[in-house]
């Protein structure tokens, strides 16, 4: 059933595939935001305080981090660093965000990440 009743505010309102955000920093296009407990990849970005629309599904090759304990599994576990941007296998400290699509190696500098629907 789709429908939204706008004098209840019960219903239907969109897939939220594309969510519209302000921006808590300056990204790019194609740059992974974490806004609150929303994580999402820009589709034109800007600047601090703008709106964009943020994509909160699919596989996306997002900026990760490299060096050592940075390898990571097909399907295991990627954690959102927020203080570097960048993707992480670590758990410590980090926002869960979804699950390697493909292996890691420690010296790539981005990894392909299946979002998840939620941020843990």
């Amino acid at each position: 059933m789709k429908g939204f009743d706008p004098a209840t505010g019960l219903g239907y309102v969109q897939d939220g595939c594309y969510v519209p955000v302000t921006l808590p920093y300056a990204r790019n296009p194609g740059e992974a935001v974490l806004v609150g407990s929303l994580f999402g990849v820009c589709s034109v970005g800007g600047a601090q305080g703008e709106v964009d629309n943020i994509h909160t599904e699919g596989v996306y090759g997002l900026t990760a981090a490299t060096g050592a304990n940075t390898d990571a599994t097909q399907w295991a576990k990627a954690y959102w660093d927020n203080t570097n941007k960048r993707i992480t296998p670590v758990a410590s400290g980090h926002s869960y965000v979804g699950v390697f699509f493909a292996a890691k190696a420690t010296s790539e500098a981005t990894a392909q990440v299946r979002l998840n629907e939620f941020v843990v």
